[in-house]
């Protein structure tokens, strides 16, 4: 009588055990599906196509890794910041491997505005750059800063460029002779530059 006692608590544990490890595996979340590289390059390239100016921007995803590069170019700061973001929108925690350039839309005289120039200005100051109170002087600017940073000669960050009344002053220090050159001939061979004063300075090769 006793054994069969124990038989019966021992049918009626294992019981309980079944119901209880039915009821988790039910109520356990599901995890998300995962996305092949395809799916995933799918998902930041409609994000991006949101937006006409990014439409063009190369994407390379790796799911396994969790992350994409982007490569390309556009033509501000602000344009680049939306394609990360979008990117990173598409997927939790996606790693984005900016590779995108920055190279401002040279603009002709006619359809430079009022707000070009203030932007202008603005980017100048942070630059440290200075730049006279005309149109032109704030168009010439944005079209030699535009012409060193597409030049692989040129350190454009370490190239000071300041517009008054068509005369473009260059100062800072570059590494050697023919990029002081280079950034001279760049700011010469511009539209609206009237006088050039080079103050580039070359800097002293380091000790060996």
């Amino acid at each position: 009588m006793q054994r069969l006692i124990s038989t019966s608590m021992m049918v009626l544990v294992a019981g309980l055990l079944l119901v209880g490890c039915t009821r988790d595996e039910q109520t356990r979340p599901t995890a998300a599906p995962k996305v092949t590289s395809s799916e995933l390059e799918s998902r930041i390239r409609a994000k991006l196509s949101d937006d006409p100016t990014l439409r063009d921007l190369s994407v390379n995803a790796d799911a396994d890794a969790n992350r994409v590069t982007l490569k390309g170019t556009v033509e501000s700061e602000a344009m680049r910041m939306r394609a990360v973001d979008a990117a990173k929108s598409a997927h939790p925690s996606l790693v984005v491997e900016d590779k995108i350039d920055v190279k401002p839309r040279e603009l002709t005289r006619a359809d430079y505005t009022t707000e070009r120039a203030t932007e202008e200005r603005m980017r100048a100051r942070d630059l440290g750059d200075r730049i006279g109170d005309s149109l032109d002087d704030a168009w010439v600017h944005s079209k030699i800063v535009a012409k060193l940073i597409g030049n692989s000669t040129t350190p454009e960050r370490k190239i000071n460029v300041d517009v008054d009344n068509g005369v473009v002053t260059l100062r800072g220090t570059v590494d050697a002779r023919e990029q002081r050159a280079e950034a001279e001939r760049v700011a010469h061979d511009t539209e609206g530059v009237k006088r050039i004063v080079n103050q580039l300075k070359v800097a002293k090769p380091s000790p060996q």
